[in-house]
This record gives C-alpha cells, sequence and structure tokens, in this order.
C-alpha cells in the first residue's frame, strides 16, 4: 500500500493533531558528566524497570492547536503522509520566525518543531519519507541544517535521528526545570 508524502497547508492542522504523539518509554538515556563535564558527556542506555507512556500533546501549553496563538507560522510547514487519503503521520517545520528561539536567530536553519506517525504505522518508513521531505523542504528555503530536539527519555527518536544522519549537537541537563528527570537532547543535520 503506497504512502503519499508531500506539503499540505496549514488547514490540515487539526487532522494532523489527530495523530498521537506518544511514545512507550522503557528505555532512558542517562547522562554522565565526565570529569565535572570538562571531558564532556557520556550517554548510558538503561531499561526502566516500570515503562510509561510519554504523550507529548498533554504538556501545557503545548500542542499542534496552541501554535499558532504563541509563534507567527507563516514561514512554517506542513508535510504529511497518508495512506489511501488518512493521515498517518508529517511533521512541522519552523523556519524564519521571530520568537523563535530554536532558530538561534538564523535565516539558514529550520527546525523539526515537529514529527509524528501513528504507532499502527511505525517501522514502515514513513517517518524515513516524512524526514526526507522536509529536509527538501527546508533546502528550498537555503536551509544549510535543520535542528531538531528531543529528549532522553525518547531513545527511539534519538535513533531515528541518527539514522537520518543526524548529530548530536548539545545536551541541556537544565532545559526542563519542571521535568527534572528528562534531558534536552539537539540534533543537527548538514543539507
Amino acid at each position: 500500500m503506497s504512502i503519499d508524502v508531500g506539503e499540505e497547508s496549514f488547514d490540515a492542522l487539526a487532522e494532523y493533531a489527530g495523530v498521537p504523539m506518544t511514545v512507550m518509554v522503557d528505555r532512558v538515556l542517562d547522562v554522565a558528566l565526565v570529569d565535572g563535564g570538562l571531558g564532556g558527556m557520556a550517554l548510558t542506555e538503561r531499561g526502566l524497570d516500570v515503562p510509561y507512556v510519554k504523550d507529548y500533546d498533554a504538556v501545557e501549553g503545548e500542542g499542534p492547536s496552541r501554535w499558532a496563538k504563541r509563534f507567527d507560522m507563516s514561514n512554517w510547514g506542513l508535510i504529511t503522509a497518508r495512506r489511501q487519503g488518512v493521515m498517518v503521520g508529517g511533521a512541522v517545520i519552523a523556519f524564519d520566525t521571530d520568537g523563535v528561539n530554536m532558530l538561534e536567530g538564523r535565516s539558514d536553519l529550520a527546525v523539526v518543531w515537529d514529527i509524528r506517525v501513528r504507532e499502527a504505522n511505525r517501522g514502515k518508513g514513513i517517518g524515513s519519507a516524512v524526514f526526507g521531505c522536509v529536509e527538501g523542504w527546508a533546502r528550498a528555503r537555503g536551509c544549510l541544517h535543520l535542528k531538531v530536539e528531543t529528549q532522553n527519555i525518547n531513545v527511539p527518536a534519538c535513533r531515528f535521528y541518527a539514522r537520518m544522519g543526524c548529530t548530536l549537537g548539545a545536551i541541556d541537563l537544565f532545559a526542563y526545570p519542571d521535568l527534572p528527570e528528562e534531558t534536552q537532547l539537539l540534533w543537527y543535520k548538514e543539507l
């Protein structure tokens, strides 16, 4: 069964929001400082005794329905993946937008703001196809790099970004004061 992947207008954002953004957390990447941080950081994968589901859309103030209230999305893009007309995944890309700190004030950087695939469709190449379309979208706007944020609790996402050719560029132990068990991981891909 074929998948249609491409850019759509933000009229499809509510449908996109209907694709759950959840991950089963059954392992984490523990971050250890080497020589107090002077020697860098080391990541070690550890299984959890009690797995849990992280629902990213349940985080207060987050989720697709709230973005337009917080940001000017006129330079953003929506990539969708559809199977027989049904949305099974997609991504939102932020680009050239004042007030989006993740963009670092750069006009040659795009941020994968959000990427999601329905759980039943994971592991079937949909995320890879969406990511490839995201890269093309960013290149068409003159971007030299893509940036993606995830957390140490989302090991599948970390493995996915590494497979997509991204490099772990930053680890922020203090990015989420309300979620002290989570560490921010920032991935970059040269286009």
